[in-house]
């Protein structure tokens, strides 16, 4: 049986949530309320919204537990705190916009512990649940913009080439993602490695990848692969 405390803990959150209809600036603006339980410190505050997250089904809940988080990303304290609870949330991710907020968590903490949190993608690289596999090379670099720490390019090719051919939509979407911010973040290596295995690249990544490239190299790399590809069909 619950806690009873808790129980009220959570029917004060989702009493909330229920009266915001809008959409997600709004529930970003709202998520900010006090709670009755807002002044504790701030694992207690973080096992609350564990609860939550763990028996909610709704979309909304859940995006508000990671709003609770994104407040959290400045102390390399509360980062480690929270992993070994957050770590467990990807379990109940199935759509693309919580796998998504979720990176943005898991690399602030990728970079205060690199071999424990890389550990983990490796191990989601290879599971059979797309939502692990996306999360394995989307959380890598996220927006590169946003740390000043990165994996470096050999951990991050290493667990991008895997999902090169993977079938998955939203896979191929987090693929050309992570290579885009890869780009941004070692451009002279990822430019060689497209050149070499460009014909690997599916489309859906590929149009991503070159999302901020300029022209002169987007030309270069559409013809290379135009090229490559015309060479495999001809073989």
């Amino acid at each position: 049986m619950k806690n009873p405390d808790l129980n009220v803990k959570l029917h004060e959150i989702r009493s909330h949530i229920r009266t915001v209809h809008g959409n997600v600036p709004l529930h970003r603006k709202e998520s900010k309320r006090k709670y009755s339980f807002s002044n504790l410190p701030f694992g207690q505050q973080l096992a609350i919204w564990d609860e939550l997250w763990r028996t909610e089904n709704d979309f909304w809940p859940r995006l508000h537990a990671f709003f609770f988080l994104e407040r959290h990303l400045r102390k390399e304290s509360e980062l480690l705190e929270m992993w070994p609870i957050i770590v467990q949330w990807q379990e109940q991710v199935d759509d693309w916009g919580l796998c998504d907020a979720l990176a943005k968590i898991y690399t602030k903490i990728l970079a205060a512990a690199p071999d424990e949190v890389y550990a983990r993608l490796k191990e989601w690289n290879t599971n059979e649940n797309l939502w692990k596999r996306r999360q394995s090379v989307v959380s890598l670099l996220y927006y590169s913009r946003t740390k000043k720490q990165h994996p470096t390019f050999s951990q991050i090719r290493q667990l991008i080439a895997p999902l090169l051919p993977d079938k998955e939509y939203y896979v191929q979407k987090g693929v050309g993602w992570a290579l885009r911010e890869l780009h941004t973040v070692y451009p002279n290596e990822t430019l060689a490695w497209l050149k070499q295995d460009i014909k690997l690249l599916n489309s859906i990544a590929f149009t991503i990848d070159i999302e901020k490239m300029d022209a002169i190299t987007i030309q270069e790399l559409k013809a290379i692969r135009k090229r490559k590809v015309e060479d495999v069909l001809n073989k």
